[in-house]
């Protein structure tokens, strides 16, 4: 494993040439840190209705070369705006590091095999939870909740809980990455990465 990014003073010549690379590194540090619980906790924003900006935390499941996946209800308010504006960004701050990396690019959905692998990984309470829960929709109070819960328990008490069909994933391929770092006297290291358009990344440092 590569040594997790310094704290102060970046150079464009400490950063990977490949932005997924210097992520993984990013993400690695974060990981490891004892202060935070939650490294793949991350903030998606999308376009609602009438192309106004929504945030909200989601958990990163995955990355790799194609880009960075989470998943949910394909019903719910983000898989809705997803699914007329596939565009998103992500934004991950990981303050003990003093650490922000910002993506942004076009969404794409997941295979069903990807969903189904992560959906069967699930404990099975989450499982139940995405089958009982109609995500973003009005609810008339947590009774009514956990009766839905009660329920699927026993539908499902015989045997395993399958996908539901509204349930899966997208993926953000990434188009730009940005990573910042903390510096003294708000005199931070900020890097862009933007694809080339012809398979590569060109870099540069931005002012603060």
């Amino acid at each position: 494993m590569s040594p997790a990014p310094p704290r102060r003073g970046l150079a464009l010549a400490d950063l990977a040439d490949d932005p997924l690379e210097e992520f993984a590194r990013w993400f690695a540090a974060a990981e490891a840190e004892p202060g935070i619980v939650f490294a793949e906790a991350v903030c998606l924003s999308t376009l609602g209705p009438e192309a106004t900006p929504e945030g909200r935390m989601v958990l990163m499941k995955h990355f790799d070369a194609r880009g960075f996946v989470f998943y949910t209800n394909l019903d719910s308010a983000k898989g809705r705006a997803l699914t007329a504006h596939p565009r998103a960004g992500m934004t991950f701050y990981w303050e003990p590091l003093g650490s922000q990396v910002r993506i942004r690019g076009p969404v794409e959905p997941v295979s069903a095999a990807e969903a189904d692998a992560y959906f069967a990984s699930r404990p099975r309470e989450s499982r139940i939870g995405a089958w009982a829960s109609d995500q973003s929709r009005e609810l008339e109070n947590r009774a009514a909740l956990e009766a839905r819960v009660r329920e699927l328990e026993a539908r499902f008490a015989d045997g395993d809980v399958p996908r539901p069909p509204n349930w899966s994933g997208f993926r953000i391929v990434p188009e730009a990455i940005e990573f910042w770092q903390e510096g003294h006297a708000r005199l931070h290291d900020r890097f862009a990465y933007e694809r080339d358009g012809v398979g590569g990344w060109t870099r540069r440092r931005l002012y603060p």
